[in-house]
């Protein structure tokens, strides 16, 4: 094993150690994880909130056990996969050790450390944006037809995983025309590859056709109550804080398509990201979803850096490691749960300075939102198990939840393994189970419920009664209340049925 390798191995090894030290033991699965492991159990070419790759990660992952080990490991591998990515871009620009070094440190000592943190499309996502960059980097360089296939088929999983990809083409597409690459487009083999991503993509379409195009649903819901929150002058800012240990890689690259004769040749890809950017902030997008624009560029810098550092000046090869290394230190102590809530709620003003503490309903809080949302769902779960287990007709009974995080917590953490806990809310508005006629629910309602003396249904069970609450201060689900409505005196499914058809998408 040559040196480059041994490396890259340990970096490797470095990553996967970091994701399973990174998250104290206070906290449980992120809200988000619970949705797309229960998509797992419900196999489909699409659905309301995600495409279907992640639910095929997640059948893998029930099939392995359906371990938190599992949960970790599948984001924590596709950040390694796009670490080998930069580093093959890397070799491909003629890089050396130090380019390999520098590089490797920039993409494992980054944001994609905590993107790579939680069981979500994102971590799919930017490694799909990096792959289909390293193969129009390799078009470019060697203009074989092959990379434009290879482009096709990481374009068309890439869609299937997150639909964000979309993005990366809007801004690509115009930024080669302006830069002499108009062959391309004259290339019949860039139609071809087109042809392979529709191929791909064709079941999900024809899922999205057959449903109403939930996606436009989803996207109109988001603009609505979360965009809409969203600064474009933070969404800017964002972007500097991102990889803020190595934006000078970054900077460097930009420099090196203008000021380095080898790299000019690749100017689309400085294009691309400014068309990108400039339709994200239009759109109000959130500053996470531009990440996947820049691990390439760390590619990019890395070679060039290792370029100006010769003779007199390779000193700096050393130094400038060890400064990206510095400059990721005060953001690890604040990016991540590697404290309790209690402890980050005594020191809350590192993170109300970077602005971590400000939710999407635009307020600020004691935690961030991602570790608020890691709290009170074991609490959850073992309070509604205790009063599932004295329910002896449990083939009747429902676990009705106010939103997804809620049913799939308690489906993921409860000891008994064919309990039914579903929500009018998200993909679960699917699996609502009206085969069996239901008698009796376990009613779980948000902190912020309007009818906590369950007015509504007391004409229609005949005990009612409230059993406890998510107690947890810090989590986003304090407050959240459990009741038990025992011994249905109508048709609860018929109930639950209009319910859905009000709740369906338009």
């Amino acid at each position: 094993m040559n040196r480059k390798t041994l490396f890259l191995c340990l970096f490797i090894l470095v990553k996967f150690i970091l994701h399973y030290v990174i998250i104290a033991p206070e906290y449980d699965l992120h809200r988000d994880e619970y949705l797309h492991l229960d998509q797992g159990k419900h196999l489909a070419w699409g659905y309301l909130s995600v495409p279907p790759f992640t639910s095929w990660i997640s059948y893998i992952i029930l099939l392995l056990g359906n371990g938190e080990f599992w949960v970790r490991f599948f984001p924590a591998l596709f950040g390694v996969l796009t670490l080998v990515t930069v580093w093959k871009a890397i070799e491909s620009l003629g890089g050396g050790l130090y380019a390999l070094l520098l590089g490797a440190t920039a993409i494992t000592f980054s944001v994609l450390l905590r993107m790579n943190m939680l069981y979500q499309p994102n971590s799919a996502d930017i490694l799909g944006w990096t792959l289909l960059y390293f193969c129009i980097l390799h078009y470019l360089k060697t203009e074989k037809n092959k990379w434009l296939y290879i482009a096709g088929i990481v374009l068309g999983f890439s869609f299937l995983n997150k639909y964000n990809i979309v993005f990366l083409v809007a801004g690509l597409a115009p930024a080669l025309l302006i830069t002499g690459n108009l062959k391309i487009f004259r290339n019949k083999s860039l139609y071809i590859a087109a042809l392979i991503t529709l191929v791909i993509i064709l079941p999900n379409l024809l899922w999205q056709y057959q449903n109403n195009f939930p996606v436009i649903h989803h996207m109109k819901l988001l603009a609505k109550s979360q965009l809409v929150n969203v600064n474009r002058i933070d969404f800017l800012k964002e972007q500097l804080l991102y990889f803020l240990g190595s934006i000078f890689v970054i900077l460097a690259a930009f420099v090196s398509f203008f000021a380095y004769p080898a790299f000019r040749k690749y100017q689309a890809f400085f294009w691309s990201l400014v068309f990108t950017l400039a339709l994200f902030t239009y759109l109000r997008a959130k500053g996470y979803y531009a990440i996947g624009l820049y691990p390439i560029f760390i590619a990019f810098g890395a070679v060039y850096l290792e370029y100006l550092c010769q003779n007199r000046l390779i000193w700096l090869r050393p130094v400038s490691i060890l400064i990206s290394l510095a400059l990721f230190i005060p953001i690890f102590q604040v990016a991540f749960p590697t404290k309790s809530p209690s402890e980050i709620a005594k020191n809350s003003k590192p993170y109300q300075k970077l602005g971590l503490l400000r939710w999407e309903d635009g307020k600020d809080h004691e935690l961030p939102q991602d570790f608020a949302d890691m709290l009170g769902w074991k609490e959850l779960a073992q309070k509604v198990d205790a009063e599932y287990a004295k329910i002896s007709d449990k083939n009747h009974t429902v676990v009705l939840c106010d939103n997804y995080g809620q049913a799939g917590a308690i489906n993921y953490y409860s000891k008994f393994k064919n309990i039914q806990a579903v929500t009018m809310n998200a993909d679960y508005i699917n699996w609502v189970p009206l085969d069996e006629e239901i008698k009796h629910l376990i009613l779980v309602q948000n902190a912020d419920d309007d009818d906590p003396e369950r007015n509504k249904e007391k004409p229609l069970f005949k005990t009612i009664r409230r059993i406890g609450k998510v107690e947890n201060p810090y989590a986003r689900e304090h407050g959240t209340s459990i009741y038990v409505l025992l011994d249905a005196k109508v048709s609860i499914n018929d109930i639950l049925k209009s319910d859905i058809e009000e709740n369906k998408w338009d």
